[in-house]
C-alpha cells in the first residue's frame, strides 16, 4: 500500500486531539469519518458535531479551507461503525483508559479490512499493553501515532512501533504522515510517555504543583511559565485548559501506573483536591467553556469578559493579563534573567527548570538510545 492508496480514514474520538487529526487528514484532501459515542435525543452525533465546531473556530482554525471541511463525515460508533470496513487507516483517539481502548480494538478487528492500519493517539500507554490479547494479525499492523495539540500547527509526530509491528506498516505511516500530513516524524521505542510526554508532562506537573505550593495565581504562573522560559505563551494553567483538565488527569494517572516506583515523576503526580472538585463540577477547560479561565458573555455579542479562578476558594474573578517586568525582560534577554532574580518569581523559575532538567538528565540512558535510533538514516 503506497501513500496514494490512503483514500479513506476513520478517527474514533472527537475530542480535541481526535478532531484535530481528522482535520489534518481532511486538509490533505482525504475522506475522513470522525466518530464518537452516540448521544441521546435528536442530535445523535452531538459529540462529533462539537469536534467539528472546534475545527471551525475562527480563533484557532483546524481546517485550511471550506473544501477541507467537505472531506469530513460525522457519525457515531453505534450507527456508523460499518464505515470502518473499507478504511485504509483507523486512528483511535479516545480517553486514556486501557480497558476502553482494548474493547474498541476488539470491535475494530471484527469489521476492518485485513490490510487496514490501526493506530492509537495515546500519549502514555505502551503498545505491549494496548495490544494485549489481540491476535498477531492485528498486532502486526498496529502502531502509535502520537500527534501534538494543535494538530494543524504542531509539526512533531511521535511514531511508535511494537515488537510485532511490520516494517512496511511503519514505512507507510512514516511516508503518509510526512508527505501528506506535513509532520516531522520522530521514531520512538515503546517506552512510557515516549519522548515528548515523558519530560513534557513532568515539566507541566512540576510547574503546576510548584505554583500551588508557592501560592502563585494562574495569571502569575502563566506569565512566567511561558515565553520567558522559552515555552509557548499558554502557560501551565492555560495549557491545562487547552488540553482538558480531565484528560491531563488521565494522562498523569496512566504514567503513575506505568512508571517504576523510584521514578521522580511520582513526586509531581499527586492529585490536587481543588482540581478533583473542578473535574466533578465540569470545569474541565476550554472544551466545556470553563476551567482555570472562562469567558463570560456580555450584552454585546462580540465581547466577552475573561475571568480567572481564585485557587483559594474556587470562585471566578475578573482577569487581566499580567505584564510582569521581570517576565518581559526574560522574554527579551533570556531565561537567565529569571534565574538570577531573588524574588519568589525567580525562585519559581529555578524550581521548575532545575527539577525538569535534572529529570531529563536522569533519562539520558533510556531516552538517548531512542534518540540515536530516531536520528539514524
Amino acid at each position: 500500500m503506497s501513500t496514494s492508496t490512503f483514500k479513506k480514514v476513520a478517527v474514533i474520538g472527537a475530542g480535541t486531539m481526535g478532531a484535530g487529526i481528522a482535520g489534518q487528514v481532511a486538509n490533505a484532501g482525504i475522506e475522513v469519518w470522525l466518530l464518537d459515542l452516540a448521544s441521546e435525543g435528536e442530535r445523535v452525533n452531538a459529540l462529533a458535531e462539537r469536534g467539528m465546531e472546534r475545527l471551525q473556530d475562527p480563533d484557532a482554525p483546524g481546517l485550511m479551507s471550506d473544501a477541507a471541511a467537505e472531506n469530513i463525515h460525522l457519525g457515531n460508533i453505534r450507527d456508523d461503525f460499518d464505515q470502518l470496513a473499507d478504511c485504509d487507516w483507523i486512528a483511535e483517539a479516545v480517553v486514556e483508559r486501557l480497558d476502553i481502548k482494548q474493547d474498541l480494538y476488539r470491535r475494530i478487528n471484527d469489521v476492518c479490512r485485513d490490510d487496514a492500519i490501526i493506530t492509537s493517539n495515546t500519549s502514555t500507554i505502551p503498545i505491549s499493553l494496548l495490544t494485549q490479547g489481540m491476535p498477531q494479525s492485528f498486532c502486526e499492523r498496529f502502531a502509535i501515532t502520537h500527534f501534538f495539540n494543535p494538530v494543524r500547527f504542531m509539526r512533531l509526530l511521535e511514531l511508535v512501533r511494537g515488537e510485532q509491528t511490520r516494517d512496511d506498516v511503519m514505512e507507510q505511516l512514516d511516508a503518509f504522515c510526512d508527505q501528506q500530513l506535513g509532520k516531522g516524524v520522530v521514531h520512538c521505542a515503546d517506552t512510557p510517555g515516549f519522548l515528548g510526554n515523558r519530560v513534557g508532562v513532568y515539566a507541566i506537573q512540576c510547574a503546576l504543583h510548584t505554583a500551588f505550593e508557592m501560592g502563585l495565581s494562574p495569571a502569575e504562573a502563566d506569565a512566567l511559565f511561558g515565553r520567558p522560559m522559552g515555552i509557548p505563551k499558554t502557560g501551565v494553567f492555560g495549557l491545562y485548559d487547552l488540553i482538558g483538565i480531565d484528560l491531563m488527569s488521565d494522562v498523569v494517572k496512566s504514567l503513575v501506573n506505568i512508571l517504576p516506583a523510584e521514578d521522580d515523576f511520582h513526586t509531581v503526580a499527586a492529585e490536587i483536591p481543588l482540581m478533583t472538585t473542578m473535574i466533578a463540577n465540569g470545569q474541565t477547560g476550554n472544551k466545556n467553556g470553563q476551567g482555570f479561565f472562562r469567558d463570560v458573555p456580555t450584552d454585546n455579542p462580540d465581547i466577552t469578559n475573561r475571568e480567572v479562578l481564585d485557587l483559594s476558594n474556587n470562585e471566578y474573578q475578573p482577569y487581566t493579563r499580567l505584564e510582569l517586568p521581570l517576565a518581559l525582560q526574560a522574554e527579551a534577554q533570556g531565561v537567565q534573567v529569571l534565574l538570577d532574580d531573588d524574588s519568589r518569581y525567580g525562585e519559581y523559575a529555578w524550581q521548575v527548570l532545575s527539577r525538569t532538567l535534572c529529570y531529563a538528565a536522569s533519562l539520558i540512558p533510556e531516552v538517548g538510545t531512542i534518540l540515536s535510533r530516531s536520528m539514524m538514516p
